[in-house]
């Protein structure tokens, strides 16, 4: 009776956390520490899964075997438990945090794939090497070439899958480094990410999938080189072991890391980040005392619009819809449709290394994701250009000659200043006017663990370690240098799938 009434306590404590603003997914060592509870308290409240705290599984109905364990609930881990359960074993998720969802949840701008048939019915001609040669390009030519091209031969199957579970991404546009529309989001425009995590929760409940939450991995177990299961902590106060065939680490990067990401790049040490304070490296750190291998660590992503303040991103969408960047002197300074390190780096040439996005009221419309922006006060507005300015700090007759002549370009299909041909579908001539004040901030960690296309983590012989599987942000190696927008929410589906699948296939061959 005490673990039941100490389990309800925890389970009200929950959701305070979750009405807090604090309940995000993830794997971390560090709950309990005040640097991270005093983040916490600085994250907005959202609706992080669509899920109430009730519909989790209760932790008296644990068992201490699964045929696979899924550690984190994000986009990777839910897909993974989801094909799992649909090869017919009996899959388990543990999640750290109060709710499950992740880096997923913060997901914005939408999900990339080509080929699909969303872009058909819609007349867009896209092709599994475009989308390969522009990510390529996008990463500089240091992508891990088998991930990427079983990534995007991969990406269109995924939208089907994702359909025919009830999750519909069929309203499609474009974010920086890429020449075709491919980005696919719900229906509405609305971010993707809670969408997403809505949906894949709903899945997991309905095939009948144990999701614990408040269920803290500390270590992956072996014995004689083969992944045996998992010591977890549950609700900070029963340690378990849990056995199972097989392991999936889906437990996202590191960018709330402060400490790991100053060991690999001090030069980022003092951005604020984007990612949920969940995401702290822990998946990387309990593969490599198992003899997994890493690359790419120093590659850290920048995004070049988070609002400072409340460390929020403001998806790519926005520009991919037609909105431009303009400096604290009402100029523009870059072609917005650049890549994130592009855009970033003309960001931080600017004096006061910050910029403001200025669209109209048909951006607005056609970006759902700008309503939450609005309700969390970012959004400044006029009925008029001069009055934007007056919000925005900005000579008015400047502001006027940019949008003028932005215009014009997208009237002519050519921009003279920057080069930009993407996200010019649409002038910025509609009343009301809006801007929003950013800057750079930490936003994703390209670097991570190493497997190989069957999702089996790879030792430092490239060997794969027996039961060991890994999906999502925790692996490094596909996106290079430089992410393209839009990939990561492709990246946790293909490679969750793809985890959920080869992991059931080595469960059975035993």
């Amino acid at each position: 009776m005490k673990k039941k009434a100490a389990a309800a306590l925890i389970l009200i404590l929950s959701v305070m956390l979750v009405i807090a603003g604090c309940g995000n997914s993830g794997n971390s060592n560090n709950t309990g520490n005040k640097s991270k509870d005093n983040e916490a308290k600085k994250e907005t409240t959202e609706a992080v899964s669509g899920a109430s705290e009730a519909s989790y599984t209760p932790y008296d109905q644990l068992k201490d075997k699964y045929d696979i364990i899924i550690v984190g609930a994000g986009g990777a881990g839910m897909s993974a438990a989801l094909e799992a359960k649909a090869k017919g074993l009996n899959p388990v998720i543990l999640e750290k945090m109060p709710v499950a969802g992740g880096n997923t949840t913060k997901s914005s701008s939408g999900m990339n794939a080509s080929q699909t048939k969303f872009q058909k019915e819609q007349g867009i001609e896209d092709s599994n090497d475009l989308f390969y040669e522009e990510t390529l390009k996008g990463g500089h030519d240091t992508n891990d070439k088998e991930l990427l091209r079983f990534f995007v031969d991969n990406s269109a199957s995924a939208i089907d899958w994702l359909d025919s579970i009830g999750i519909r991404l069929n309203n499609i546009t474009i974010t920086g480094g890429m020449k075709e529309k491919r980005t696919h989001r719900p229906e509405d425009g609305s971010a993707v990410g809670q969408y997403l995590v809505k949906g894949l929760v709903k899945n997991v409940q309905e095939q009948g999938i144990p999701l614990f939450v408040n269920a803290d991995v500390k270590e992956i177990t072996e014995k004689d080189g083969k992944v045996t299961g998992v010591k977890v902590l549950f609700n900070q106060a029963d340690e378990k072991t849990i056995t199972g065939s097989a392991v999936i680490v889906t437990t996202g990067g590191f960018g709330a890391n402060k400490e790991m990401i100053a060991e690999v790049r001090p030069d980022l040490e003092g951005l604020v980040t984007t990612n949920q304070i969940g995401s702290t490296g822990d998946g990387i750190k309990m593969i490599e005392k198992l003899g997994g291998t890493t690359v790419d660590m120093d590659q850290i992503q920048v995004h070049p619009t988070v609002q400072q303040e409340k460390s929020y991103l403001i998806g790519e969408a926005v520009r991919g819809e037609g909105a431009i960047l303009v400096s604290s002197e009402g100029k523009r300074f870059t072609n917005e449709m650049d890549t994130r390190d592009h855009v970033t780096a003309a960001i931080n040439k600017l004096p006061e290394k910050a910029a403001i996005l200025v669209f109209d009221s048909g951006v607005k419309s056609r970006v759902k994701a700008i309503e939450q922006y609005e309700k969390m006060g970012f959004v400044l507005t006029s009925d008029s250009i001069e009055g934007l300015a007056k919000e925005m700090n900005v000579p008015a007759d400047q502001l006027q000659k940019t949008m003028d002549t932005w215009n014009s370009a997208v009237k002519n299909k050519k921009d003279a200043e920057f080069g930009r041909t993407t996200g010019m579908d649409n002038d910025l001539s509609g009343a009301p006017f809006y801007a929003i004040k950013i800057g750079p901030g930490i936003h994703y960690t390209m670097g991570g663990v190493k497997i190989n296309t069957n999702t089996e983590v790879l030792n430092k012989e490239g060997q794969p370690i027996t039961g060991l599987f890994a999906a999502g942000e925790v692996v490094g190696g596909l996106h290079g240098q430089n992410r393209i927008g839009g990939n990561s929410v492709a990246e946790i589906i293909i490679f969750g799938r793809q985890a959920g699948i080869k992991s059931a296939e080595f469960v059975k061959a035993q």
